[in-house]
């Protein structure tokens, strides 16, 4: 395999990763936001609380994405079990 095609193949990984974490990521932040604005706003400085929400917020996305996260995996895999089969 030509190593033009191994860096574009890598880099779709390297992409395909960054999209399937972005959303988790991203519902991370705006938990973070809503409760930091929270705090400030009641000046309760609790470490629980500042984090509880945010775990609870992360696994309620990643149950909810799964099945979109592992279809874009298990479509990158079979593309890429494919090519090195028909190589």
């Amino acid at each position: 395999m030509p190593p033009a095609t191994l860096l574009q193949h890598a880099q779709e990984a390297l992409l395909l990763s960054v999209a399937v974490a972005l959303p988790i990521v991203g519902i991370a932040a705006l938990v973070g936001l809503v409760v930091a604005a929270f705090q400030a706003a009641s000046q309760i400085q609790d470490p629980t609380i500042a984090h509880l929400p945010r775990l609870l917020a992360v696994v309620a996305g990643i149950v909810a994405l799964a099945p979109w996260i592992g279809h874009q995996i298990g479509a990158f895999a079979e593309r890429m079990f494919l090519l090195a089969a028909v190589r």
